[in-house]
């Protein structure tokens, strides 16, 4: 965690609204889009990012210090989802959909080059994404895209260290294996 992210959440747990309003104007990004990745309505996710910040303000003194407040953010917000989508459609965990498309950062800032051979790329990738179990999709999704450690996938995902590194290394290996083809593809494209 940053010094910046230290001081926020002191001064939050404080009852500085300002600090407050600074970590929802610094996460509020990244947690929409983490929640996205669940495929629930956008306005559930927004709703459940509201209330998260709502009821940290509440419980504010009973909060502890934590190691990363992006870590303890996202941890939290899954909960709210999970929480929000069994209330209304009374569905397991389970039965969620995960959302493999790559992040519009990445389709912007990264492999710009040759549009039309990174559109079939892309298209092939999420494929590949989208056949692995959602267990799988989410610890690559918190370990890649948002950087959390084992330890913190294990408990945002609610399962031990071991599952979390059994899940990545089951699909990375399955992409791997997948993948040849398409990146000897790209490669012949760029060189």
């Amino acid at each position: 965690m940053t010094f910046q992210d230290q001081a926020l959440w002191r001064s939050f747990r404080e009852g500085e609204k300002k600090a407050l309003g600074q970590l929802v104007e610094r996460y509020y990004r990244v947690l929409k889009h983490y929640g996205l990745k669940f495929r629930v309505d956008e306005a559930v996710v927004e709703d459940a990012i509201q209330e998260l910040f709502l009821q940290l303000w509440q419980n504010r003194l009973q909060i502890n210090e934590t190691e990363s407040v992006k870590h303890y953010l996202l941890k939290a917000l899954r909960h709210h989802i999970l929480q929000s989508v069994r209330l209304q459609k009374r569905l397991a965990f389970e039965e969620l959909d995960w959302d493999t498309s790559i992040p519009d950062e990445a389709d912007s800032e990264t492999l710009l080059i040759h549009q039309e051979s990174f559109a079939s790329l892309t298209k092939a990738i999420q494929a590949q994404l989208a056949s692995l179990p959602a267990r799988e999709r989410e610890a690559l999704y918190l370990r890649y895209y948002e950087n959390l450690s084992i330890p913190e996938i294990a408990e945002t995902m609610h399962v031990n260290r071991q599952s979390v590194s059994n899940f990545l290394q089951k699909a990375l290996s399955k992409l791997r294996s997948r993948w040849l083809a398409p990146l000897s593809y790209l490669i012949c494209i760029i060189f």
